[in-house]
Parts: C-alpha cells; structure tokens; sequence
C-alpha cells in the first residue's frame, strides 16, 4: 500500500508537469562557497523551512525517497567525499518523526532549519559562477512535494565575488530622508537628532556619574582629605571671603580635571564613528579590563596598595605650592593622583561602560563631569560653611567596610568583560548558568562579610539577591532575571541541551543573513525586520528578553515580519575579504562577519549604535523611520504596525 501511494504522488507530480508544483514549498535558501587547497571547495547550502514543513534528510529506497541534496551539469567538477564535514551546530540535526504520509513509518526529516555541505574538487581552470540544482522532498503531514531549485554559485576568491559581495553593502533603493511612511525615531535626514530620549540617556549617565563619586567620596582614600583640605584653605586665608573663593576654585578644579580626561576619546571618535564599538566588543580589550578589575578588586581587599608612580605624585604636589590659581590647580591634580586606588575602580567602570554606549564620547564625558562634580562639591560647600566639618563623622572601621564591599562588586564587574569576550568570540566557556552561578558566590560572599560585621539589613538584602539568582541557574519558566538582562549571558547562551532562545515563538523567524532574509520575503510577501544587534549589547539583550517576549510583539514579528538579526560585533571571518569603498571616499577592509553587517548599518542608515530596528519591504524601500532601544512596549508596538501597514499599503498599489 505505502509503494501505491508513492507512486501515485510522483505521478501526480509528473502528470502536472513538475516544475510548476515544486514551487509550493516556500524554503528560502543560500548557498556558498569556502575555498580550500589544490582546486577543493566546500559548498554550503542553507535553508529556512517555513513552519508545518519538513524536508526528508535520508534516502529511503523502500518509499522512493531522495535525501535532500545538490547537482549540476559540468563534467570538470567532481564530488569529493573524502573531504566530507560535520554539519554546523548553529542549525538543527535531522529529527525522526513517524510520517503520517508513510503509515507512520520512522524518517529522518529536517525541521524549521537545515544546512548540508558538499565538497568538491575542481578538474582544471576555476569558473566564476556554477549553476547548481537543489533537489530532494518535502511533506507536512498531509502534502508531498518534490523540491527543485536553480540557484547560481560564485566561487569564493574570485573576481565576480568580491564584485557582488560590495554591491551587497549600500543598497541603492534606501532613502533615509523619504521613508514611506513619517513615523519612526530619532533618525531624520541620515543624522542623529537630539531628541528629549537622547538628552534622558546624557542625564542618565550624569546621574550615574554623581553616584559614582559620592561612593568615591565615602572611600578611604579620599574621605579624610575633605576636612584636612578645607581647614588648610580657611586657615590660610588672610579673610573668610578668600578662604570661601579658593574653595570654590578648588572644587571647581576638580570638575575641570575629570571633564579633561573625556577629551581624547572626542578626538578618536573623531577618527571612525565605528572606533567606540569596536574597542567596547574587541575580545582581548574586554580581556584586559577583567584583568585590571581583578587587579583592583585583589587592592580593594587590601592585599597590596595601588597608587600611581611616586614620581608623578611628589611633582604635582610640588607645583600645589605655587600662589594664585596655579598652585590651587595643582592641589585638585594631586587630590586625583594620591586617591587613584580608591577612585580609579569606580571611575574604570564608569569609562568602561561609556564607551559601550550609544553615543559613546559625548556620554562619558556626562559621566566624568557627574563623577567630578560628586567629589568637588564637598569642598566648595565645606569652604562656604566650615561648621559643617564638626557634624562629618570621624574616619575609622566603617571606611574599611566600604572598601570592601566594593572589592566584591569589582569582582563581579570583571566577569561581566569576560563574559564579552566569550560572546563575541563563542569560546563557551561562560555560558549563562556559569556566569550566574559565578555572581551567586560573589553575592553569597559578600552576604557572609556583612553578617561578620553586624551588617543584618544589609546582608539580607544581598541575600534576597542570591536567592533571586538562584533562579537563573534552572532551566524553566523563572530563569529569565529581567532585573539583569544585559549583564547576563542571553538565554540561547546555556548549558542545557534545550535551547533556550530569545522567544521560543519567535525561535523559527531567527535568520542571521540578509540576503537570506530577503530571499524569504520576497517569496512570502511580508517585510524584512532588521535587527542591527551585538552579542556584547547591553540593551539588545533588554530588548529580546524584556519587549521580544511580550505575546502581542511576539506574535506580531512571527506572523507578519521575517525577522534578520545582523551582528555587528561577530569576529567570524568571511570566506573572503574585500575591500569597500565607503559613502565618505575612504577604503575599508571587510574581514570579518561585523565587519559587513556594521558597514551595512552605517551606510545604509547612518547610525553605528545598537540595537537599531529597520523595516524594509521585499523591493527593500525603507517603510518608515528605524527606531533605536525602545523599551516601551505600546511604542515599539505602534512602530511595528505603522511599517506592516505603509507595506500593506503599497503592496495594493
């Protein structure tokens, strides 16, 4: 019975002239080529099944079934079997199902995804393109359908690659200035405005940076300077009015200083728009500021003292001696040299971080000018009104104890560039759970320290954040902690053998190549959603964990959109590097995966930051403005339906 059935469905197939039915089965592919040695190559095809189908993965002989596979029509190219690879673990391994079509008969069958690679051995001269023929079956339970497609390979290394791998870059059909629809972000005429979001993210980092330097003012190192330092300025004061005005100055220096120490980073960024990220995603910069936390957090428990060279530290002291605004400038200098092991910790952090940032150079020196403003200000007010002094509380233990603890929240910023380095480099040696399980002891140690010193509110609000962690290290429902997406390792990153991705609804749409996306579109008529993200991104992890998977985005990105996430930071290397020459007149060198997709981002849309979101229909005409990190969920929502519905639109026209 199962062979009458199968000969009747390929008569059928027959009967209706073949080609016309083999187009049924919407599967976007991709294929490419990797060069080896001696005339060998490696074909790789790559397809995204669409959601109910499947595509049978062995030969059957008994049903007449043909694995999926690849041929072509040129006598001088030769399988080669001896090179034969493992399939890549970023797609999914065939699957065996009991195939109702079959009477229930086990296959093996590739579901939602599938990559297969075929070497080969080129017989004499290399040829720039080859016409390849992808052949095999799919089925959803209820229809059987033969797959034949024509798809043309241009061999890596050759003249017509580079060529079209350019051409991919700037796409001739996107203006920026005339989306067809006016609604959108911050993005207006190819440059960043500055909208009341961006003055919030400044504002933000300032307050951040105030933060920063009140825990600094309440550290060893620079708290017992406040009342030394002002009861020099009074004392030496011929009157009150000088004593208050060289106060004043002082603090003001101080300010000054930190606000000068933002200044090189304008000038790199000045450089390359593109130098901020880069430094923020590089594996071995992240590397070296775990290492240098680490530094700090092993000072901060007072196994050794870290100061600056004696040298630099007696020859800004010795101009502090010099008269009028001179020598008051050199006492602010020598306040930020001798309290270095104290201050330089926090101040990394808050550096660090800013240069992850969107707008890099501009929110670090907000930060720096928070942090500078935090420490002066007790200097200036302290000068103005001296009998405050008398109420500040005398140095002792409790300046230990903030020492301390923030020797274990060091410790636990280190692993977080770590963590980076993993993720853009995907060594695996942090994945989530590790990385958690990590902060949990730190948090449990520093839990421990407090009740040692009498600390229990304290201690029992750090033990309340264990037990939250604890929650992270399972593998259900309550392992996604919102508190910490961004810190964290995202959940595809896991231990667990489930893959665990950003939206298990969104899990079939993840593409993470444009063209293939496009392909897609263009067969099933929805627009592309491009998602610019980095796998060291802060707020694209925010947005996939805490916007991504509310039902209605969810269900509107799956339904209506094919959803392409390009990261910018991926340092895989392409089969072949080009040069590009960019929009600017300057040449640059495509090497690796972000490289492309970063050079993609910026001269198509004029923006280097992430996450960054763009809508294109399947002719790619922008739809409307792309909008940047929206945590609003009703905002991002509206953005989305006013990209779908200008698509719609059009479509009838």
């Amino acid at each position: 019975m199962t062979h009458l059935k199968t000969h009747f469905l390929i008569f059928l197939f027959l009967l209706t002239g073949g080609t016309s039915y083999c187009q049924t089965v919407p599967i976007a592919w991709n294929v490419s080529s990797e060069k080896q040695v001696n005339g060998h190559y490696l074909i790789t095809v790559k397809g995204i099944i669409p959601k109910g189908w499947y595509v049978y993965a062995k030969n059957d002989t008994a049903n007449q079934i043909t694995a999926i596979g690849i041929s072509w029509d040129n006598p001088h190219i030769l399988k080669a079997p001896d090179l034969e690879k493992e399939d890549s673990p970023e797609f999914s391994n065939p699957q065996t199902i009991h195939d109702k079509i079959f009477e229930n008969k086990l296959l093996r069958v590739y579901k939602n995804s599938l990559q297969f690679i075929q070497p080969i051995e080129i017989d004499g001269a290399i040829p720039p393109i080859l016409k390849i023929t992808i052949h095999g079956f799919a089925a959803n339970g209820k229809e059987f359908q033969p797959i034949e497609e024509e798809k043309t390979l241009v061999f890596a290394g050759s003249a017509v690659q580079s060529t079209n791998q350019s051409s991919q870059i700037k796409l001739s059909t996107v203006d920026l200035s005339n989306p067809k629809a006016n609604c959108g972000s911050e993005l207006k005429n190819g440059s960043e405005q500055k909208t009341g979001k961006e003055n919030k993210g400044l504002l933000s980092l300032f307050l951040l940076g105030i933060a920063g330097g009140l825990i600094a003012l309440l550290t060893p190192c620079v708290f017992p300077m406040v009342p030394v330092t002002v009861s020099f300025f009074t004392n030496k004061a011929k009157t009150k009015k000088e004593g208050v005005q060289n106060g004043v100055i002082y603090g003001f220096c101080i300010l000054l200083i930190y606000l000068l120490a933002s200044l090189p980073f304008h000038l790199i960024g000045n450089i390359s728009p593109e130098i901020l990220n880069s430094i923020s995603t590089n594996a071995w910069v992240n590397i070296i500021f775990f290492v240098i936390f680490i530094f700090f957090s092993l000072s901060f428990f007072g196994l050794f003292e870290l100061t600056l060279p004696s040298g630099l530290i007696n020859k800004t002291d010795s101009k502090s001696g010099l008269g009028s605004l001179a020598g008051i400038f050199f006492m602010a200098l020598t306040l930020a040299t001798v309290s270095f092991s104290c201050t330089g910790p926090i101040l990394g952090s808050l550096l660090v971080g800013s240069l992850s940032s969107n707008g890099g150079a501009w929110q670090l020196t907000a930060g720096m000018g928070g942090f500078g403003l935090a420490l002066a200000l007790p200097f200036g007010l302290f000068a103005m009104f001296p009998n405050w002094l008398k109420k500040l509380p005398k140095s002792g233990g409790w300046l230990d104890i903030v020492k301390k603890v923030l020797a274990f929240l060091e410790l636990a910023l280190a692993f977080k560039f770590l963590s980076n380095a993993d993720l853009v480099q995907h060594w695996g040696i942090l994945k989530r759970e590790v990385f958690i399980g990590i902060w949990t002891l730190i948090a449990a140690g520093l839990t421990f320290y407090l009740f040692k010193k009498n600390l229990r509110i304290f201690a029992f609000i750090v033990l309340l954040f264990v037990w939250y962690l604890c929650f992270g290290l399972t593998n259900s429902k309550y392992a996604n902690l919102k508190l910490l997406s961004g810190f964290a390792p995202p959940l595809s990153y896991s231990m667990y053998t489930k893959e665990n991705s950003q939206d298990e609804r969104l899990k079939p749409m993840f593409i993470n190549d444009y063209a293939q996306a496009l392909a897609l579109s263009k067969k099933e008529g929805r627009p592309v959603l491009i998602d610019f993200t980095g796998w060291a991104c802060v707020n694209c992890r925010k947005m996939e964990e805490q916007v991504w998977t509310n039902s209605e985005i969810s269900g509107l990105i799956r339904d209506h959109f094919i959803l392409v996430s390009l990261y910018v930071d991926d340092r895989k290397k392409l089969p072949e590097s080009f040069s590009y020459k960019t929009k600017a007149g300057s040449d640059k060198d495509i090497i690796t995966v972000g490289d492309k997709w970063a050079t993609f981002q910026s001269e198509n849309f004029g923006q280097v930051t992430q996450p960054l979101y763009v809508i294109l229909n399947p002719d790619e005409q922008l739809m409307n403005l792309p909008v940047g990190y929206t945590p609003d969920i009703r905002q991002y929502k509206l953005w989305l339906e006013c990209g779908l519905n200008t698509q719609k639109e059009l479509s009838k026209n």
